[in-house]
């Protein structure tokens, strides 16, 4: 059995979309779908409910908590971390397991970034950010990761700090884990500046936590560092007509970084322009 843990707060108008993708998956087996309900206002635990997955509520929201209460109830393995938001594509399950037997310990999906609708300096963000040389074989940024058994073996429990998906790349060598080519995700782009700097904040304060965590010895395993000029060197330069998008690229990044450091912790939270779905999933306009 594959359990699928969905950690979901607020999710109620993207959520069933997720889920009804994940029972249209006719050749992954027996599927265990777990839905971690946290601090949720809305019908996030009904409508997941209504599309039989089992739901885990708590009354705080909190991603780590949610997973280590989701993970505490899941039976199968491989475990499948997914994101509500993400739509899994046909087979996609199926073939993302199978990425499992050739030997790596946690595979991803390829992503393909969604601009249509999204502002131009933040189609311009995407056009750099979608190419940076990071996400060639890594876990993050693509709201899906799978785990065998010997792999979540790694570690017990989820740390508290927002960047999960950081954490769990950083449990498994470059041999250990890979992207699974033949599986595309949909990873939908923020609609307004404002959007994307919510989210960039977001990811470079959770960054922040789990290397500090790291430093400190409390996550086990070394997290990857961040390469300041990889835009530069890896993007813009082979690719000098992309000069002109690497100008929003550079302030929008340095403005994050800023607001990460002088922000109050909770004064911002993720991008809402993203929590409907627009369109058909899976053919979306290149950045």
């Amino acid at each position: 059995m594959i359990s699928v843990i969905i950690a979901a707060h607020d999710e109620e108008r993207v959520i069933g979309a997720c889920l009804d993708a994940l029972h249209a998956q006719a050749d992954a087996g027996d599927v265990q779908v777990i839905v971690a309900a946290n601090g949720c206002t809305d019908d996030t635990a009904g409508v997941a409910r209504r599309r039989g997955a089992t739901v885990v509520e708590r009354a705080e929201a909190g991603k780590p908590g949610a997973l280590n209460h989701a993970d505490s109830v899941a039976v199968g393995f491989p475990r499948v971390y997914l994101d509500a938001d993400i739509i899994v594509p046909p087979h996609g399950l199926a073939r993302l397991v199978d990425g499992l037997r050739g030997g790596a310990l946690a595979v991803a999906p390829r992503r393909i970034l969604d601009t249509r609708g999204s502002a131009l300096p933040v189609r311009a963000y995407c056009a750099i950010n979608g190419r940076l040389p990071v996400f060639q074989g890594a876990l993050f940024g693509r709201g899906m990761i799978a785990v065998s058994a010997a792999g979540r073996a790694r570690f017990d429990r989820f740390p508290d700090a927002i960047a999960d998906d950081l954490f769990l790349d950083g449990q498994f060598t470059a041999g250990e884990r890979r992207e699974v080519a033949e599986v595309t995700v949909v990873v939908r782009a923020p609609r307004t500046t404002r959007a994307l700097l919510h989210r960039l904040v977001r990811v470079r304060r959770g960054n922040a936590q789990m290397r500090a965590a790291a430093a400190r010895g409390t996550v086990g395993r070394k997290v990857r560092e961040s390469d300041r000029w990889a835009w530069l060197r890896h993007v813009v330069l082979p690719r000098p007509w992309l000069a002109p998008a690497a100008v929003p690229y550079v302030a929008i990044t340095l403005a994050a970084e800023l607001l990460a450091r002088r922000a109050p912790d909770g004064s911002w939270g993720r991008d809402e322009t993203t929590r409907a779905h627009r369109g058909a999933p899976g053919a979306p306009a290149a950045p």
